[in-house]
């Protein structure tokens, strides 16, 4: 599938890594369970693990932005009071977030050295995918959410509609999980959304005509970065994504649930003073917007089920 770049969209003014994908930071890995079955099960999960080894044993900085609150962003407390992640991170669907955690606890429960273990801060980001999706029955299950850590893998990401991103909707099109990274002074930024929100589709700043005056939705933003930055740094990088959500056109209503997470790969090296920073906040920026691109134009046309109004639905994809 052709990403922005394929069409000659290019955004902003640092450059891509190999993969243009959150997996160009050593390290990351994703995985995605991808259900597609019948009229009415368009759903999944997808997996970010930040370093190969025990999450739980060797923790990385983390820090957490919210622009609006509401979604079901379990761990959020936590990586805000400590400034670490200790688990994997997993999306899934909203009515998924109770499985994702157990899926979470029994991964990190399972590495070796984790013997003694009895408190796991399970970190879970979601959207609502019941407009293509029966959000109601109980998919993924546990064991699905498992597949998706399970096949966790650095290299290419595949995107659109794929693992949590498989029933999501944006802008009154097919939306799902996109993802683009940038190279600031030899530093890696990666950014990976799970994109079903609102608003009227802005491309490279012009507005689309294609696209509705879509409202409600939600996105989480995942941002992986090498450069060494403290839980502080990570909070403040985070929160400069939204700059890349709001060039593309988002509506941050009311009912949108607007989350960026960021961590840091660079473990035991000082932190970068914060007038250091500035480069890769706009890096942020950059990234993010084009991942929301991506996302829109992997997806493609889906038929699916309405949960909320119980009748089929249609939603097209993105085509330049």
């Amino acid at each position: 599938m052709a990403r922005a770049r394929d069409h000659g969209v290019m955004i902003g003014r640092f450059p891509p890594g190999r993969w243009n994908a959150i997996t160009d930071v050593a390290g990351v890995a994703v995985g995605h369970v991808t259900l597609i079955e019948g009229e009415r099960t368009r759903t999944g999960a997808t997996a970010i693990l930040p370093h190969p080894g025990n999450l739980f044993a060797e923790k990385v900085p983390a820090g957490i932005s919210v622009l609006n609150g509401f979604g079901k962003f379990a761990g959020v407390t936590q990586v805000q009071e400590l400034g670490q992640l200790e688990t994997p991170i997993l999306l899934t669907n909203t009515l998924a977030v109770g499985r994702a955690m157990q899926a979470l606890v029994a991964h990190t429960l399972d590495q070796p050295g984790n013997a003694r273990v009895t408190s796991i801060n399970a970190v879970v980001g979601e959207t609502n995918d019941s407009r293509l999706n029966d959000i109601r029955a109980p998919r993924p299950t546990l064991a699905e959410m498992r597949m998706a850590l399970d096949a966790a893998r650095p290299g290419p990401v595949a995107e659109g509609a794929v693992g949590a991103g498989t029933g999501c909707v944006a802008f009154g099109m097919k939306g799902g999980i996109g993802t683009a990274s940038r190279i600031v002074d030899r530093q890696t930024l990666g950014v990976l959304v799970q994109a079903n929100f609102g608003g009227s589709l802005r491309l490279n700043g012009r507005d689309w005509p294609g696209s509705t005056a879509d409202k409600d939705g939600s996105i989480v933003i995942i941002l992986a970065t090498d450069a060494p930055l403290d839980a502080r740094g990570l909070t403040r990088l985070a929160t400069r994504a939204f700059g890349g959500l709001a060039r593309t056109g988002a509506a941050l209503s009311n009912g949108s649930g607007d989350y960026a997470l960021a961590f840091s790969t660079a473990r035991g090296i000082p932190s970068l003073p914060p007038e250091a920073c500035s480069p890769l906040f706009e890096a942020a920026i950059e990234a993010t917007e084009e991942a929301i691109v991506n996302a829109l134009l992997a997806a493609g046309d889906m038929d699916g089920w309405d949960a909320g109004q119980d009748c089929p639905s249609h939603y097209p994809g993105l085509r330049l």
